[in-house]
């Protein structure tokens, strides 16, 4: 692997770096870790990486790569840059033959996303996105239930992501993270939508196969001087008739990563929460709460393949990202060897990653829309 951004003063690189070497599978050779050269070259010094494989640009990187020897030379880059950068990171990467795992979301816009997906196409060759939170085992079990039949015909849909450490303006202070995701130039047009609202709209995509068919969104910007929406709730119709309701804030005071959701469907209802991963409630109105827990008893053949620990041991939040960076190593050894990529060990796309851009550009287009009070979603 090749790092693209993750510098020491980013958050999601470190996760990306400790995911992807967890099961053996993948090692760090390379990276340009920050368009400063100087941040790069102190970060691959911290991480005991070799002085020429530490780059000043991506497209050095690339390049440079591209001239060693096949067994000595990076696979595939990661790309864990702010949005701004995503594109043309992974355009010119598919384009020297390199395989593409890239943060959430996909692009800046909606357009880069289908243009990505053209140049994917072309190359042949594999792309992951990271919606990490698919990973989880019960998420797994969720899904397993729901395509199984026995949650019934899903009819209503609460999905929930609140946080709280945007209060107030925290970009203005110079905290890293929080100047890119305010800054429309580098995030694109939604601030929390594009940052947790994507989640919430994956999730439920992927667990129910569902797909919005409209949506009445209010998105608000709180604090005084932030450009960007930092809170959303969005009222959703979906394509089998079910409704729903996604909320998601950076200004609810208090709040950590409080992810859940609560799906119910004509047979029964379930409920889980991203702060407790190992544990998902189903319920019927005539036998009651019913709690799964990862590791313990009968569950499907995805939550095994996606479990790492014995029962009892949180399953967390980097778990979620080896699952994924292990999944792609696994497509990628299968393309190596000639062999179909099994099913069950699974991870997004350049598909998802679309249709999340779509989320992001519809949702602000309901919100900016006061004369309709529904907005077709179009993709």
């Amino acid at each position: 692997m090749g790092m693209i951004g993750g510098s020491q003063e980013a958050f999601i690189g470190a996760v990306h770096r400790r995911g992807s070497q967890l099961d053996g599978e993948i090692e760090l050779v390379c990276g340009a870790f920050s368009s400063s050269a100087e941040k790069s070259k102190a970060t691959g010094e911290a991480l005991y990486l070799p002085e020429n494989r530490v780059y000043g640009s991506y497209e050095e990187m690339i390049l440079k790569e591209k001239e060693l020897p096949e067994g000595e030379r990076m696979d595939f880059v990661s790309i864990v840059t702010p949005n701004h950068v995503h594109f043309p990171a992974a355009k010119m990467a598919l384009e020297n033959g390199f395989h593409v795992v890239c943060d959430k979301p996909a692009t800046l816009n909606l357009a880069e996303a289908k243009e990505l997906k053209k140049i994917i196409e072309k190359s042949g060759l594999i792309f992951a996105l990271t919606h990490n939170y698919t990973a989880y085992p019960m998420v797994k079990e969720a899904k397993h239930l729901v395509d199984s039949g026995q949650l019934g015909e899903i009819r209503k849909i609460i999905v929930e992501y609140p946080q709280g450490w945007l209060i107030d303006l925290v970009e203005a202070t110079g905290q890293k993270q929080a100047a890119w995701r305010t800054d429309p130039a580098r995030c694109g047009a939604a601030g929390a939508i594009g940052d947790i609202g994507t989640h919430c709209e994956n999730l439920i995509e992927y667990i129910t196969g569902l797909h919005i068919k409209e949506l009445c969104a209010d998105l608000t910007i709180f604090v005084e001087g932030r450009m960007l929406d930092d809170d959303g709730n969005i009222l959703i119709h979906y394509d089998n008739g079910a409704k729903g309701i996604l909320h998601c804030s950076q200004i609810c005071n208090g709040e950590e990563n409080d992810f859940n959701f609560r799906i119910y469907g004509s047979k029964a209802g379930i409920t889980w929460h991203q702060m407790e991963p190992n544990t998902m409630v189903f319920r019927t109105r005539d036998e009651g709460a019913r709690i799964i827990r990862t590791a313990v008893g009968q569950l499907s053949p995805a939550a095994n393949a996606h479990t790492r620990q014995p029962a009892g041991h949180p399953e967390g939040y980097v778990e979620t990202f080896a699952n994924i960076y292990r999944n792609f190593a696994f497509a990628l050894r299968a393309r190596w060897e000639g062999k179909a990529q099994d099913p069950l060990y699974d991870f997004p796309g350049i598909d998802e990653g679309i249709m999340g851009m779509a989320f992001i550009e519809n949702v602000v287009r309901s919100s900016q829309d006061n004369t309709n009070k529904w907005t077709k979603f179009e993709l």
